[in-house]
């Protein structure tokens, strides 16, 4: 086709010239949403802390955490009228709002201005911590939704893989923070209940299988810094958090006391999460006025631009030549590969659907995970059986927690046999059956 090299048509020159003054407000378009994303990111964020203050507060009856969240009501105010004055922005934009974000933004909405009727209803203790973080629960639940219909990706391709990366984080902290105020109930109300108890290891799975997406479509350097965030010191007091809700017997008391560092040390991982937010949401903006700029030098060269489209024909047009240029046609037909649904998840190619429809595509990938998410509920429950047998150990023979671990194991390993097995089996002993275990344990020197 050397024809097309050298001479350039007049009309070919303007439809081109057209596509990429699209490409630019397609671009445009989706800078504007990605300031509606993080006036969403944010609201949800200060509803996430209101909801962990209020579950303490009526848990408690009113004796703790009364002051922490009437200033995360008023934080949570501001950032609700920042959204709406987002919302109001987003809907007058020229380029326009589709049916579903319109309609979702009008439930958030709705949701937004009753809130003020529920709060005082939270602030007579007219509602149960359970029934509070439920309300506030159902009301980000919409908003996490609405993320994944504002940020498009078939607007510009180039930054799928950060909107997939950034949508699977927001669900995650979401899964955080609904972790933060179920645990709070159960602290401040002082006594342990196996529904909330799943719940709990329910919300650590749903964390654990969004973060692992999102660490798989995030760059090297943001996913360098998640694994030094896992080295923490405040993971490890969570771990230790999670143990005391884990090992509790159903109705057994919980000290109460412990809501105050379960509230400090959740919610120093949720704001670390929201860094990763903010972190992804300033790139988003990088790439579109990146690619706003370079476009528009591009405007300046049709000619450049027929060469370009010539020389980087789309994939199906390839992939025909391919087939005819072979000597042997090895594999089958070429087909058309959106059409058939076969785009890869997160490709950065003209291809790239709406962020919907790119999340839909991870279903096989997610599936391919489950055995792995199964390992994961199964190492939670065993965690949670040995926890207990060590703690009976401790309570009914005045072991240390390391003594009490040391004869788990060492019992696993004289009996072949799981370490599970051995704990279920400590668990199913009868009281007497530990008298008798401490009548023949050494005597304590004195220290």
């Amino acid at each position: 086709m050397p024809a097309a090299r050298s001479s350039t048509s007049p009309s070919a020159a303007r439809l081109v010239l057209q596509a990429k003054q699209r490409e630019i407000d397609a671009a445009r378009q989706l800078a504007d949403r990605i300031e509606c994303v993080d006036a969403i990111r944010q609201c949800i964020h200060a509803l996430q802390h209101e909801r962990g203050a209020t579950s303490i507060y009526l848990a408690s009856e009113g004796q703790r955490f009364a002051q922490v969240r009437e200033g995360a009501v008023a934080q949570s105010r501001a950032a609700g009228q920042r959204l709406q004055a987002a919302f109001t922005a987003q809907a007058q934009a020229p380029q326009g709002s589709t049916a579903n974000m319109l309609s979702l933004m009008a439930l958030t909405w709705i949701g937004l201005d009753a809130l003020d009727g529920l709060r005082e209803r939270f602030e007579r203790r007219q509602s149960s911590a359970h029934d509070a973080v439920t309300a506030l629960s159902r009301l980000i639940a919409g908003m996490v939704e609405l993320i994944s219909h504002v940020a498009d990706a078939a607007l510009l391709p180039s930054a799928s893989r950060m909107l997939v990366s950034l949508l699977h984080l927001v669900q995650s902290k979401e899964a955080a923070g609904q972790e933060r105020a179920v645990g709070a109930q159960l602290f401040a109300s002082g006594a342990s209940d196996a529904v909330q108890q799943e719940r709990v290891v329910h919300l650590i799975e749903a964390q654990e299988r969004g973060l692992k997406v999102f660490a798989d479509f995030s760059d090297t350097a943001l996913r360098e810094q998640w694994d030094r965030l896992q080295l923490a010191p405040g993971t490890a007091r969570l771990e230790r958090l999670r143990r005391v809700l884990f090992t509790a017997r159903a109705g057994a008391p919980i000290d109460s006391a412990l809501s105050d560092d379960w509230f400090t040390v959740t919610s120093e991982r949720i704001a670390a999460l929201g860094e990763y937010e903010a972190e992804l949401v300033a790139r988003l903006r990088a790439e579109c006025a990146a690619h706003i700029q370079q476009a528009q030098q591009a405007l300046q060269d049709s000619e450049g631009l027929l060469r370009g489209l010539h020389d980087n024909p789309p994939p199906h047009m390839h992939a025909v030549e391919r087939f005819f240029g072979s000597a042997q046609a090895s594999h089958g037909a070429p087909t058309l590969a959106v059409a058939a649904g076969t785009a890869a998840a997160g490709s950065d190619t003209a291809g790239a659907t709406s962020l919907l429809e790119l999340l839909q595509s991870q279903a096989a990938q997610l599936a391919r995970t489950e055995a792995e998410l199964e390992s994961v509920r199964r190492t939670l429950n065993e965690r949670r059986v040995i926890e207990r047998a060590k703690g009976a150990l401790m309570s009914r023979l005045g072991m240390t927690e390391e003594a009490a671990f040391r004869a788990l194991q060492k019992t696993s390993m004289d009996q072949n046999r799981r370490l599970l097995e051995v704990a279920e089996a400590t668990l199913a002993l009868p009281d007497l059956a530990f008298a008798h275990l401490a009548a023949a344990q050494p005597p304590r020197s004195a220290s």
